[in-house]
């Protein structure tokens, strides 16, 4: 997550369509029509910083590290940056990773959609009885922990 958003770093995606990073980079270049400013980030140094290990030693030699900062890309972006790419893996992967954004999306919308459900139930049951109210209240916990952080709640 980078400004709030999902998203993947150039790096990634280029290893994920088998080829360079380097290669992955002129191709989003040449192609910066296919890629406007919302399909992706440039990041800052302090976000640049905060991606490298903390307590790893670096490698010594010429080209063993980057030269720029990264490129992060936004869903869109992602799938976007495929069509740059003509290599048999670039088009396998972009369907991937369309099918892995869709199907974080509907995970995503059905946790909320619960959510906004169990917020409903429990304003329902303030008319019951303590101890009835206490058991709900048991169940309600136990399924908000299985849902996870309390991203999205009310």
């Amino acid at each position: 997550m980078i400004c709030g958003q999902r998203v993947l770093l150039d790096s990634d995606l280029a290893a994920l369509y088998g080829v360079t990073t380097k290669r992955f980079n002129e191709q989003v270049r040449r192609n910066q029509r296919r890629l406007p400013a919302d399909f992706l980030l440039h990041l800052t140094e302090a976000e640049t910083s905060s991606l490298r290990s903390q307590i790893a030693t670096l490698k010594t030699g010429r080209g063993q590290h980057r030269k720029y900062p990264p490129t992060a890309f936004t869903e869109h972006g992602a799938i976007m940056a495929a069509t740059i790419l003509s290599t048999l893996r670039a088009i396998e992967m972009s369907v991937y990773v369309v099918r892995a954004f869709v199907k974080l999306r509907e995970l995503l919308s059905s946790q909320a959609e619960l959510a906004r459900k169990l917020t409903l139930l429990e304003k329902s049951v303030a008319t019951l009885d303590a101890s009835t109210r206490r058991q709900f209240e048991e169940v309600y916990e136990a399924i908000l922990s299985l849902m996870g952080p309390r991203t999205g709640r009310q």
